[in-house]
């Protein structure tokens, strides 16, 4: 039985990698490359690292190894993919001509690195227009 469920797991691993392998070829910009492949990548080594503790399961120093490294994986691959997805962001890697959509335009001040949960105002000739701060106020 678990010669089946190993044969299971392998190969929705393997078929996920190669989906990722597929992605990056198939998609059209940065951002939905990264998404495919750190989701599909970290499936497909999640699985095989499943394997392996399945496939030993005498071997006590095995099995954790490989269920510490499926934890550190599946912790660290999406903070990885934002942190890389917010870089580009930053630096203004082109978007597909299809994206519909960019939540972040106008909420992301590049000067300090923060982001509003709204839209700042803007004056009729589009610019941004300076929040007032309590030293305005005083004067």
């Amino acid at each position: 039985m678990i010669d089946i469920i190993l044969a299971v797991f392998c190969t929705i691993g393997a078929l996920a990698i190669l989906i990722a392998a597929i992605g990056i070829l198939r998609m059209p910009d940065f951002y939905l490359r990264l998404s495919v492949t750190v989701k599909a990548a970290t499936l497909g080594g999640g699985l095989f690292l499943l394997c392996a503790a399945f496939y030993f399961p005498e071997e006590v120093s095995v099995t954790t190894k490989a269920l510490a490294i499926l934890f550190f994986l599946v912790l660290t691959a999406p903070v990885a993919a934002h942190l890389i997805a917010r870089t580009a962001y930053l630096i203004d890697t082109e978007q597909w001509k299809g994206t519909i959509q960019d939540d972040l335009v106008g909420m992301y001040d590049k000067e300090n690195h923060t982001l509003h949960s709204e839209i700042p105002p803007q004056n009729l000739s589009g610019e941004m227009e300076p929040e007032s701060g309590p030293d305005e106020n005083k004067r």
